[in-house]
């Protein structure tokens, strides 16, 4: 499993230097700057200068520096990934790819990278994260996680999924319970399996607070291990969200003495307040003290 932290992933316009920056000063666990929908297209080309000046020249400190570069059925693709790469190849660690509709998207980029990093001798891979926003994905979403190595978590774009599953939003008020749950879990299932985080996609009205720490709460009770952050003032919440309260670690901690007395006494399961625990058990509560450690909070 990929323990990065990734609590709070920043959308980023790589057409603004300025707005680079401060995504460079911010708290978020990882930054993506955008070449994808965030640029028009006549800007695509000059933005990549942007992204490269920004990668090399800025102090990210201990953050995730990522590129979202273009689709693979772009005109852009190649060249953003050749033109990032050549630029700023050893200040970049995750590329994110739009629009995987099944693991040939995948197997595009990552043969790319290879080639590149072994032409320019860097030594670090690149990761990969996969945007899981089209029917089509939804339906190999299995397949996709276990497309390449380099592959370090999935994400579920709401917009371009709902627009490809037809969803009428004037009806949403009537659905009984969250429309996402599906396309969610599914997703968290599918990472899972491959070994890779699961990261709940975007809430697009950044001035409803509450509103994006619902959909953050959601996406942690399924298994996501981060949300996107479409504005700054969303990150506290995706950090605060996704790190183990005090409460939870004290829980973890708990079941994993129980079950490892247990096991010390010759019984496979124990019994804490009421609740039959067992090895499956401390699986989970391990996965707790793991994301405790990674944020400061064991």
């Amino acid at each position: 499993m990929s323990m990065r932290l990734r609590r709070s992933e920043l959308s980023t316009p790589g057409s603004s230097p300025k707005m680079i920056e401060k995504a460079a000063a911010s708290a978020a666990d990882l930054v993506f700057l955008d070449l994808e929908d965030a640029v028009a297209p006549a800007q695509k080309v000059a933005a990549r200068y942007n992204v490269i000046r920004g990668l090399r020249n800025l102090d990210w400190g201990k953050k995730i520096r990522a590129v979202r570069v273009n689709g693979a059925h772009t005109q852009w693709a190649h060249g953003d990934v050749i033109s990032i790469v050549e630029g700023a190849g050893a200040d970049l660690d995750i590329i994110v790819l739009p629009k995987v509709n099944a693991p040939r998207d995948v197997w595009f980029f990552d043969t790319l990278l290879t080639q590149l990093e072994d032409r320019l001798g860097l030594e670090k891979k690149i990761g990969l994260e996969a945007l899981i926003e089209e029917a089509s994905a939804l339906t190999r979403v299995e397949e996709i996680a276990a497309a390449s190595p380099r592959l370090e978590a999935l994400i579920l774009g709401f917009g371009d999924l709902s627009a490809s599953l037809g969803f009428r939003w004037e009806l949403a008020a009537e659905y009984p319970g969250d429309p996402w749950h599906y396309a969610r879990a599914r997703m968290v299932a599918a990472a899972r399996a491959g070994g890779i985080d699961a990261i709940d996609g975007p809430f697009a009205n950044f001035r409803d607070p509450e509103g994006y720490r619902r959909e953050a709460i959601r996406g942690a009770a399924l298994g996501c291990v981060g949300k996107w952050a479409i504005h700054p003032s969303q990150i506290e919440h995706a950090n605060d969200v996704f790190a183990p309260s005090a409460q939870e670690v004290a829980t973890a901690r708990r079941m994993i003495d129980a079950v490892a007395a247990a096991e010390k006494g010759g019984a496979g399961a124990a019994g804490v307040g009421g609740v039959l625990i067992d090895a499956a058990t401390a699986r989970i509560y391990e996965n707790v003290l793991e994301r405790a450690r990674l944020t400061g909070r064991a």
